[in-house]
């Protein structure tokens, strides 16, 4: 009888601290859909890793989770996941990134990104559109080597960052690949 290894060892990042400027500069983290705050949406995604950091402002958390800013704030995505990395207190083969602001990723979602990570140098969830969304699972010693310097990092677009790793395609499946940036955006996950 086969048994499920279950999925590749990881840590996570979880990004929780942009502007959202089309929210009127309201903390997503703490959003609520359904009773439940978008953070601890994220982190029940990521239930499996073995270590969690949050890239933002600390909210309350049913899990430990370490919370941590980019230097200087704001400095976006790519110095976010870069910090977060930083931040981890051990070394795992691969990191899975999350977008705060995606309430219908998932643990299943997470699970299929780690599966197709070990065929290229990660994985990335794709919306119908074929664009890359912010949920990714990166094997982490090439995340290391293609990092750019802590100057470099800031405001640099993370597609940029991407580019210079082969990722597989992980296709989304059903609303997965949405995301909030809008109140009508939230209105349409209630």
């Amino acid at each position: 009888m086969d048994v499920d290894p279950g999925p590749a060892p990881f840590a996570a990042v979880i990004l929780a601290g942009g502007r959202a400027a089309r929210l009127g500069g309201v903390d997503k983290a703490s959003v609520e859909i359904g009773g439940r705050t978008l953070l601890a949406r994220a982190i029940d995604a990521v239930v499996d890793a073995s270590e969690v950091v949050a890239v933002g402002e600390p909210v309350p958390t049913e899990r430990p989770v370490t919370f941590t800013y980019e230097s200087p704030r704001y400095g976006g995505p790519v110095a976010a996941l870069l910090t977060g990395r930083d931040a981890l207190l051990h070394r795992t083969p691969y990191l899975v990134v999350l977008a705060v602001d995606m309430p219908r990723v998932d643990a299943h979602t997470v699970r299929r990104l780690l599966e197709a990570a070990p065929t290229a140098e990660g994985a990335a969830l794709v919306g119908p559109d074929g664009r890359r969304q912010l949920a990714l699972a990166l094997a982490t010693e090439r995340l290391d080597a293609v990092r750019p310097g802590q100057e470099e990092q800031h405001d640099l677009a993370l597609h940029r960052l991407l580019s210079r790793l082969h990722l597989a395609a992980v296709p989304a499946v059903g609303e997965e690949h949405r995301d909030i940036d809008t109140w009508a955006d939230l209105r349409d996950f209630a």
